[in-house]
């Protein structure tokens, strides 16, 4: 194993450990993905399970027994008027559009204020008004959305009342009455929707997405880094052989001599070599 020694020299270890923390971190990376996966299977699970119930009063969740979690996306009814001024949700996209969502307060019978997304409108196309009759409003229940770390902050402004995100406590400083802890996502409505309301808001995209296939990119990787260490070691052994160097150290002779120095010596080539001594008989 004495060729192997070289292993161990400084510059070797770091190259070891820069080659191990790059397997581990990658490894780590694919393994990361794979919970993407789970996460994304589990939620287009629970999408698709709970938007295809049977709607409910939305009545029935503004008795205080809402949760977040365990009814977002439920189908709901709910049948009121609309309050003139809207709010504009700016920075979305639908079908491959850039545009903005319309949101518009729904006011029930009993006094209770539904923040509704009607739906979407391309960039710079004019803000369509909210029915000034009584609708019935059927759609799916979204949680209030909040500002990511490092996000923007929505500063509302009574006059202009535009949002990056449906965050209800905030919305619900510009509304009267009590206002819903969650919003409603239109889906269909009585009267019918016209071709000039907004484009009812769809669903997000239910598929894998693509972290399978990050994961297997990561594992990949990582076997890439070992292959290449092994390639490595390898190409020194080589160069030292051919060299002529120990691997115990540098300006030491190595033990094993390369197939193709000329040097190496034999018994029978040092005795054909050497020549014969002259006896007596021979001057005779």
């Amino acid at each position: 194993m004495e060729m192997y020694r070289f292993l161990l020299r400084p510059k070797w270890i770091a190259f070891h450990l820069v080659v191990v923390a790059a397997i581990v971190a990658m490894v780590m990376a694919g393994f990361w993905q794979l919970r993407r996966l789970d996460e994304r299977q589990a939620f287009n699970r629970t999408v698709i399970e709970r938007s295809e119930q049977t709607p409910r009063p939305v009545e029935e969740l503004l008795d205080g027994t809402y949760d977040a979690d365990a009814d977002e996306w439920l189908p709901v009814v709910l049948t009121g008027s609309y309050l003139p001024e809207q709010i504009i949700e700016f920075n979305q996209s639908q079908g491959g559009r850039a545009g903005e969502n319309v949101l518009a307060a729904l006011l029930l019978d009993d006094g209770s204020t539904v923040i509704v997304n009607r739906g979407f409108i391309i960039l710079g196309a004019e803000v369509p008004p909210a029915p000034a009759v009584e609708v019935t409003v059927r759609g799916l229940v979204r949680a209030s959305e909040q500002r990511d770390r490092g996000g923007l902050t929505d500063q509302l402004d009574p006059e202009l009342r535009e949002v990056r995100r449906v965050d209800i406590p905030q919305i619900a400083t510009l509304l009267p009455g009590e206002v819903a802890p969650f919003y409603v996502q239109l889906v269909d409505r009585d009267p019918p929707i016209t071709a000039t309301d907004p484009d009812p808001a769809t669903r997000p995209d239910l598929d894998s997405g693509p972290h399978l296939s990050y994961a297997v990119q990561w594992f990949v990787f990582s076997l890439c880094v070992a292959v290449g260490w092994v390639l490595a070691v390898r190409r020194s052994l080589r160069s030292r052989r051919r060299a002529g160097v120990d691997a115990t150290g540098p300006g030491e002779r190595s033990d094993e001599l390369s197939d193709d120095d000329p040097r190496p010596v034999t018994a029978a080539a040092t005795a054909a070599a050497t020549p014969p001594r002259r006896t007596l008989s021979d001057s005779h």
